[in-house]
Order: structure tokens, then C-alpha cells, then sequence
């Protein structure tokens, strides 16, 4: 994407020419959200080992075990498939033993032992961790080469093509299948365990390779001279996987950001990959269970967080019901049914649903950071600041990802309390705030958006006598897209709306500073959105322009205006309104740039944009009818 960047090195290495900061945030935005993807959704595919220790003893009885008889590549399949039937019902340790012995003799075998060392990076994000991942992951594409198609003079075919497709085994198509995988896999890798641009560069040639031989295989399967193999439902599985994926996940980009991809030979089609990827959930294979995964963070994550708020729960609860029945105690179902009562506005069945998530096995400490993440936000939403806080804690003691972002919520949710109520384990929220900025950390060279957002808010607690921050667990509630939730609970907006109220009257009583306006407008935007929910148009229209009005007044939080303009155009659309809505969504588009959270935002409006487009095109298609 960045090659006028860059120059290959008489080594056949690249050196830096000059890349600009925009270049970095914008792929950290990609890494950050991709990253996020893979860590709910790879975990299907290996079994999460709880320590490095405990990593390295399975490497190295792997390496002195005595090497078995080799298999067919069915019976591969058919031992894989048992093993993540294991893991599915929290038999850890003997999904491990079913994948250990066979590592260096099974390309299906090392990519899903691969992808274990792998979870385990993401998740704990260790250094070591990663150099570990990227090493076992490189072992596992050495495995996969070996099966490949040989060229006459003996040596691998270096890119797979239509052309020669005819000419390959079943086994050597599964081979350039798992190849992709682990080309893949190391992309993301190599994003994690280096800050320069030079990783970004090899990366996105993996990711590309990867994504030609995905192209190349989806071609040559649906050819008519092409034969099917007696395994072929897990080789059209797993082309699913790769080509639904790359298209779901390109569609959602910006058109700025799309344009640098189809530079680099990317495309992206949301249709045909959300139907790639439901034939892959629904047919019997090995890839079944992450193509369901995939679909599930679209449908409650992705197109929820980087969408309007809409998600599609329908979908979602419809892809969980045969995997809740098979796997009743199965975590990661737990976490999904639990995320689909959240986004619905069932809190308190979202909350037992987490609870027995982290109740249900106790092997993969990871995963309950997930949970406690989502029951932090279900508690917030009713106000019960002192549980918030209790999760954000147990997140900053015992996660890695992002510590600025869990000390941060701590002091936000402290901060929500009255200044007479007793603080939980004797913490004071202004030393907290203070603790942040020394937190933050760096993905590929560059903090996430959300830890920068936390550190330019918490900037002002660094001043001997600080001006306290509004309601700053509500505003970070806004950058999740936390307050859709609420639509469906009336009595959780109404609580919201209190809140809010209790904060303008806080403002009138304070003394004018440097921050009087910028946090006036935060809190006109978040009472604008609540109302909003409640169907008071008019005084959230109101209070959404106010905060455009006050644009050449704001200090610091300039994101404020371009997401007013954002919900001024929903309302805009949910009113019918939509010449007017399109105006302001491209105005908000295109007027405003390097402010907070600026690439959230610009998702956001790409796809209130898409909807209305959907819309007048199904409005035309019914009056052609």
C-alpha cells in the first residue's frame, strides 16, 4: 500500500524513504480492529495453553515423542475436527494431547497448533509470547510447503494459479489452503512483534500472497474442469473462510481507505462475503465453527461499534441456537448469547450469561478478560458505578491489552460517584487519571485510538488543582456506541438522561475555564443522543446544533462537531429527511480531520451513508415494481 514509501535494499530488504504519520495511524486503525477480530474468533480453530512455560514443555514433547504413524489426509481432518469438538466443550487439556504428536507431520496439525501459540500472543500480549508464536507459526507454513506441488526441477510452486490447479492432488490444494492460512497468520504477527514500517511492509505482502492464493482457489474450485475431492467440503470450507472474511472486512473500510486497497490489488464485496462465509458456518467442515465466529463479530461487534448501532442480532442468535444446543456449556457461545441479550437491552440476562461464560471453565484466564470488559459496560449502563469499577480493577491487574484504557475507567467510574462516597479500596480517581499517560503502549509503532483519546482526556488531572472531567465514563460509553443498548430500556436512558441533567447543574455552579465549553458540548451531545432515544427530536436536534454552532469555540475535543453532524444526519434519515441527512454526513466527512477517534467516526458515517444508499435503492427497486 505504501510503496512509494520504501526501496528494496541490495539485501532484498526495504528501507524507509519517508512515510508520513497519516500513513501510520491509518494502518494502526486496520491492525487495531483486525486484531481485535482475530483474538473472539481465531480461538475455535487451537486450544489456549495458559503459560509460556507450559508452551514450551508441549514444544518440547512434541520435538521427543516418538513420531506417529502417519495419516491419510481425511483421517487428519476427522482427528482435527475431534480436537476442536474438545475445545468447544472446554476439554482443554485433551484437545492439546489430540493435536501435540502430529505438529511436524500434519499440515492441518501445525496450523492449529500454530494458531494456539498465536491466541496466546494476542491475548496475553507478551513479547515473548509473540517471538514464540511467530517461530511455531513459521515451522507450521515450513509443514505446509513441504505438501505443495513440486516444479520439475524439485523445488515448491511458488504461487498457486488456475492454470495449474488441474494439475494438483487434493492434498496439494488443501496445502496451498493452509499456506494462506499461515501466511495470514504471521501477517498479523509481524504487525505485533515490530514497530517499524518495514513490518507493515512484509506483512502486507503476506496478506496480499494470501489473498491471491484465496482468489485463485475460489476460481479454480467453481471451474468447470475442476474435480471434487472425497474431502472437498473442508477445501471449499476453508476458501470460504478466506475469501468471505477478506471481502466482509474490506467492505466495511472507508472509501479513502478502500482506495489504497484496490491500489494494492484488494476488493471488497459485504454481500458475497457474508454469504461466503454463512455457507462455510452451515456445511459440515473443519472451518465451520470460524466461519460462525466470523459472522457472530460482524453481527455484534464490528458492524455494531464501527456501524450505526444496529448490529443484526436476529442473525446472530439464529447462527448460536444449534451450537448452544450441541455445546451448552460452551464458553465462547456463553460470551456470543451474552453479547446478543446485551445489544438488546436485556442487561441483567447479558450479565448471567458473562458470569457463567467465566463459571464454565477456568483453564483460559484470557477469556474471562473478555467477559469482565463486557460486564464492566452492562453495569455501567444501570448506573452501578462501584461493579463498573470492580471489573475495570480486575482488568487492570490482570490483562495486558491495554492498561491505560482499564486505569482510565477506573477513574471514570470513580469520578461518577459523589465526591462524599467512599472510594473502593481507598483509590482517588485524580491520582488514577494521573497514572495514565505513563500506561499507554504501542501496536506497530503507534498508541491505539482509544488509549490516545484516554490520555488526551485524562491530560488535564496533571494541573495542581484540576477541572474535573463531566461525565467521562459516559463519553467513552459514546466512542462504544454504548448508548444504542439502551434504546429498547426506556429506564436505563431515563438514567442516563439524570445523570446528564446532574452534570449541566454541576456546570453552572463551576467557576469558567479553558474547558467550559468543550465540556458543556459533551454533555449536549450525549443528552442530544439520549433524547434522541427517547423520540424528543426536537430537543436533540437542538442540542446536536448547539454543538455545531459552538465549533470555533472548542479547545480540545474538536471530534465533538463532526459527531454531532453524524447524529443530526441518523436523525436526519430516521426522520425521512434524507437530502438533508446525506449533506451533513458528507459534511462531517469531509470537513473535519485529525481529531479523536477521527477513523471510529469515519466508519460510522461510511456506513449511515451505505444505509441511506441501501435504502433509495430499495425504495426505487419497490416504485419500479
Amino acid at each position: 500500500m505504501y510503496l512509494r514509501n520504501w526501496k528494496i535494499c541490495e539485501t532484498g530488504d526495504f528501507e524507509e524513504t519517508g512515510a508520513s504519520n497519516k500513513d501510520r495511524e491509518l494502518v494502526c486503525w486496520i491492525l487495531e480492529i483486525n486484531v481485535v477480530s482475530s483474538v473472539i474468533a481465531l480461538h475455535c480453530q487451537g486450544v489456549l495453553v495458559s503459560s509460556r512455560e507450559k508452551m514450551s514443555n508441549c514444544e518440547k514433547d512434541a520435538r521427543t515423542t516418538e513420531k506417529p504413524t502417519p495419516l491419510t489426509l481425511q483421517a487428519c481432518l476427522e482427528e482435527c475436527m475431534e480436537a476442536v469438538d474438545l475445545f468447544l466443550n472446554n476439554h482443554f487439556t485433551e484437545s492439546l494431547d489430540k493435536l501435540q504428536p502430529r505438529v511436524k507431520e500434519s499440515m492441518y496439525h501445525a496450523l492449529i497448533y500454530a494458531t494456539v501459540l498465536e491466541m496466546q500472543a494476542m491475548m496475553t500480549f507478551e513479547h515473548d509470547d509473540i517471538i514464540s508464536a511467530g517461530s511455531t507459526m513459521k515451522s507450521a507454513q515450513e509443514v505446509c510447503h513441504r505438501f505443495r506441488k513440486k516444479a520439475a526441477l524439485g523445488g515448491p510452486v511458488t504461487n498457486f494459479s488456475r492454470s495449474a490447479g488441474d494439475k494438483l492432488t487434493e492434498e496439494e490444494l488443501h496445502a496451498e489452503l493452509c499456506y494462506a492460512e499461515c501466511l495470514l497468520q504471521r501477517a498479523a504477527l509481524t504487525f505485533l512483534q515490530d514497530e517499524s514500517l518495514v513490518s507493515f511492509i512484509k506483512g502486507g505482502m503476506k496478506v496480499r500472497n494470501s489473498y491471491l492464493i484465496y482468489k485463485e482457489l475460489n476460481a479454480f474450485i467453481h471451474s468447470a474442469n475442476f474435480c471434487k475431492g472425497p474431502n472437498h467440503l473442508h477445501l471449499e470450507g476453508g476458501v470460504s473462510l478466506g475469501i468471505g472474511a477478506f471481502n466482509l472486512t474490506l467492505s466495511m473500510f472507508p472509501a479513502r481507505i478502500l482506495k489504497l486497497l484496490e491500489f494494492a490489488g484488494f476488493s471488497g464485496d459485504k454481500d458475497y462475503g457474508l454469504s461466503q462465509l454463512y455457507e462455510g458456518a452451515t456445511s459440515h467442515n473443519l472451518r465451520s465453527m470460524l466461519c460462525a465466529l466470523l459472522l457472530l463479530c460482524h453481527y455484534t461487534f464490528l458492524s455494531f461499534i464501527l456501524g450505526t448501532g444496529e448490529g443484526d442480532v436476529t442473525e446472530a442468535e439464529k447462527l448460536l441456537k444449534p451450537f448452544r444446543a450441541r455445546y451448552p456449556r460452551g464458553a465462547i457461545f456463553l460470551f456470543f448469547a451474552g453479547r446478543a441479550e446485551e445489544i438488546k437491552g436485556n442487561i441483567d440476562e447479558a450479565v448471567s450469561l458473562f458470569e457463567d461464560g467465566c463459571k464454565a471453565q477456568q483453564a483460559w484466564k484470557q477469556f474471562h478478560h473478555m467477559c469482565y470488559w463486557e460486564l464492566m459496560w452492562c453495569f455501567a449502563f444501570k448506573r452501578d458505578w462501584k461493579m463498573a469499577y470492580f471489573y475495570a480493577d480486575l482488568l487492570s491487574q490482570e490483562s495486558r491489552w491495554s492498561k491505560a484504557m482499564y486505569v482510565y475507567m477506573k477513574a471514570a467510574f470513580l469520578s461518577m460517584l459523589p465526591p462524599q462516597e467512599a472510594r473502593p479500596f481507598g483509590e482517588n480517581e485524580v491520582e488514577l487519571f494521573r497514572q495514565v499517560h505513563s500506561l499507554k503502549q504501542k501496536i506497530a509503532g503507534k498508541s491505539p485510538p482509544t488509549e490516545k483519546f484516554a490520555v488526551r482526556k485524562a491530560r488535564r488531572y496533571r494541573a495542581g488543582c484540576p477541572v474535573k472531567l463531566p461525565v467521562p465514563a459516559l463519553e467513552m460509553m459514546y466512542m462504544w456506541n454504548g448508548f444504542t443498548m439502551m434504546r429498547k430500556r426506556p429506564e436505563l436512558t431515563e438514567g442516563m438522561v439524570e445523570t446528564l441533567a446532574e452534570a449541566e447543574r454541576a456546570q453552572q455552579d463551576t467557576p469558567l475555564s479553558e474547558y467550559t465549553v468543550d465540556d458543556r458540548c459533551v454533555v449536549l451531545l450525549l443528552k442530544g443522543v439520549c433524547l434522541k432515544n427517547q423520540g424528543r427530536t426536537e430537543e436533540a436536534e437542538d442540542c446536536f446544533s448547539k454543538v455545531h454552532k459552538s465549533e470555533k469555540k472548542i479547545k480540545f475535543d474538536h471530534y465533538l462537531v463532526p459527531n454531532a453532524l453524524l447524529e443530526l444526519g441518523m436523525l436526519y434519515t430516521q426522520l425521512g429527511r434524507k437530502e438533508q441527512a446525506v449533506k451533513l454526513l458528507q459534511k462531517a466527512k469531509h470537513n473535519y480531520k485529525d481529531y479523536s477517534m477521527e477513523s471510529r467516526t469515519m466508519f460510522r458515517i461510511h456506513a449511515a451513508l451505505s444505509k441511506l444508499k441501501s435504502d433509495s435503492s430499495e425504495e426505487e427497486e419497490y416504485t419500479e415494481l
